[in-house]
C-alpha cells in the first residue's frame, strides 16, 4: 500500500511555482493550459491587476474563456508579442507560457525582442517565470514519444541564455517536474 496525500484541492505545481501573489500586477504572455492560466489570472485578486497578451483573435477567445472560468477581472490584449501594449514598469511579474515552444522555435532575434519587451514592462525587482515543457518522468516517460526540447532546438539553455541577454539577472531553473520546467529571472537596475 502506498501512502500518498490526495491531490484534491491542491493547486497545480505550475501555479505554485509562478509565485504570483495577491495584490501583484501580473502579466501572462501566450496561453497554453487554460486551467493554469485561469488560476494565475485569479491570483492577484481585486487589489492587483491581471493581464493576458495573446498573438491572435482565436487565442483571445480562449483567454476570454479563461477569464470567465477564473471569475477574475482580466485585461486581454491581442498584440504582437514583440511589442507589448503596456507602459514601462507596469508589472511585478510576467509568466511566459512556453509549453508550445513559443520561445524555443523562434529565431534568436525574435526571441530577444520578446524577452526585451518582457524586461521593459516589468518594474525593477520584477520577476519573469517561463513555463516550459519539462523532462517527462515516471511511467509516463516510458510511453511518451515526445521529449523536452533539446539544446539544439532551443530548449531551456536557449531560454536561460535569452533571458540573460535581455538583461535579466539571477536566471535559474527552479525545477523540472510534472512535465514542466520552471525558469526564473529578475529585472535589476541598469548597470548592476
Amino acid at each position: 500500500m502506498f501512502l500518498r496525500r490526495s491531490a484534491v484541492g491542491r493547486e497545480p505545481l505550475a501555479v505554485t511555482m509562478s509565485g504570483v501573489r495577491l495584490g501583484e500586477r501580473a502579466l501572462q504572455i501566450g496561453l497554453n493550459d487554460p486551467l493554469i492560466a485561469s488560476m494565475l489570472a485569479a491570483k492577484p485578486g481585486l487589489s492587483g491587476h491581471s493581464a493576458i497578451v495573446v498573438p491572435d483573435e482565436a487565442s483571445a477567445e480562449r483567454a476570454k474563456s479563461v477569464a470567465a472560468r477564473s471569475g477574475a477581472f482580466v485585461e486581454i490584449k491581442v498584440s504582437s508579442l514583440e511589442h507589448l501594449p503596456f507602459e514601462d514598469g507596469a508589472f511585478d511579474v510576467a509568466v511566459i507560457h512556453n509549453r508550445t515552444d513559443l520561445l524555443t522555435t523562434l529565431g534568436a532575434a525574435r526571441r530577444a525582442r520578446i524577452l526585451g519587451e518582457c524586461q521593459r514592462v516589468l518594474r525593477v525587482g520584477g520577476r519573469v517565470i517561463v513555463l516550459e515543457t519539462g523532462t517527462p518522468s515516471g511511467l509516463g516517460a516510458i510511453f511518451r514519444s515526445r521529449t523536452a526540447p533539446s539544446e539544439e532546438s532551443g530548449g531551456s539553455n536557449a531560454t536561460t541564455r535569452g533571458l540573460e541577454a535581455a538583461g535579466f539577472r539571477a536566471v535559474r531553473t527552479l525545477g523540472d517536474r510534472d512535465n514542466y520546467r520552471f525558469i526564473e529571472g529578475m529585472k535589476v537596475e541598469r548597470g548592476r
